[in-house]
This record gives structure tokens, sequence and C-alpha cells, in this order.
């Protein structure tokens, strides 16, 4: 199911389905403060799309299967919700049991903060040939304090190699005293920075 007609989808499906962009549906999220937010959708659907929850629907009834008798998302979010959704707790670790402990200790070497551009993800965004042309749009860098660059002995504007894991890139280095000392902003969900490891950890930067 996709409200794209998109090329790695084509190479593994045998059947696309099309379904409207959250833009063109009812739903709801849950927030990062565990808020229970719902919204509707600001235009009807194209064509023959469908919001995905009908596209499922369909074909619970198609086969012949209960509990696919849903006649809004409202009454999908109350099954999965209730009807007086309080999702908080749910985000709480020590009433699901969850322990987390910390060592205390500094990590050594350089840290990578990795933040995920909207203009590079977001399915509407990164096809907006406009949106493609804003600031916001270019391509991931290497964002280093003035110390830390001075450190490495590397001039802002200068080609870095990124090491992380098994992965390398390379990047333009970037003077931005918003980022700690010791640490380096490399954005994700970009095809340059997509062979480095997780958001977050050690990485190594040398000249290119």
């Amino acid at each position: 199911m996709s409200a794209f007609k998109h090329r790695p989808a084509l190479e593994y499906a045998d059947v696309m389905l099309p379904i409207a962009p959250f833009t063109e549906t009812s739903g709801t999220f849950v927030n990062t403060e565990g808020r229970v937010q719902s919204f509707n959708g600001v235009v009807k659907a194209k064509g023959d799309c469908r919001p995905a929850w009908k596209v499922l629907r369909v074909l619970g009834n198609v086969l012949n299967l209960k509990g696919f008798d849903y006649e809004s998302s409202e009454a999908v979010r109350d099954d999965a919700l209730g009807k007086c959704a309080e999702f908080v707790s749910g985000l709480d670790n020590a009433l699901n049991g969850v322990a987390i402990s910390l060592n205390g200790q500094a990590p050594a070497g350089l840290q990578r903060i990795a933040d995920v551009p909207i203009n590079f993800t977001d399915a509407l965004v990164r096809r907006a040939p406009s949106l493609q042309q804003t600031a916001d749009a270019k391509a991931p860098t290497a964002r280093m304090c003035e110390a830390t660059l001075g450190q490495l002995g590397i001039a802002a504007g200068a080609p870095v190699r990124v090491k992380q894991g098994e992965g390398v890139a390379t990047l333009v280095a970037e003077a931005d005293n918003g980022v700690p000392a010791g640490c380096v902003r490399v954005a994700a969900g970009h095809a340059s920075t997509a062979a480095l490891g997780d958001m977050f950890g050690a990485l190594t930067v040398e000249r290119a």
C-alpha cells in the first residue's frame, strides 16, 4: 500500500494498492508526551485512493475475517486505545518494568549527533520540487564547533571522511558552535550518510 508509485516497491511488489496520504484522511497519533491527538483530512482523497484503514477493512471483509467492521478512523482509534484514551502511563518505564542503567562515564572520542530533516524523509515534502530548492534541503555536512575543528586540524569548508562502524561518508566540514565540543552533527535520512551507523555513537573524522 502506498500513496506513491515509487521504484523500490515496484521491484518487490506484485500488487500496489493506492492509499491516501495523511493529508487526505483522518487519523490519530500519540505524540512524544503521550498525548493522543486526532486530525482530519484537509482535502478529499484523489481518484480511487482510500485511507489505509479502509483498504485493510475491505481486505478483511473479502477474506471473511472478524473484526473488520469499522465505519470510521475514530472507531479504529477507540478500539485500539479506548474511548477515553490515556496513554501517558504507557510511556512510563517504571510502571512497565523497564530498568535503565547508565554507567555515568563520558564516552571517549567524537560522538555523533543526528537529526532527520523533514525534507529528506517525509513522503510528501521530499517529492516537492519547490521545497527541495530550499536551504533545509541541502545535503548533510559534518557540523562541529570551532574548538573541535581546531583539535582535528580541519578548516571549515574542507572535505572530510566520516567513519562510523563499517560505514564511510565523505562530507564537507561546517563550523557550528551550537554543537557541543567533541560531537559531530551529521544528518540521517539522506543517501550521502546512509552508510553510517546509528544516529548516536562514536565516529571518527579525518581529512578526505
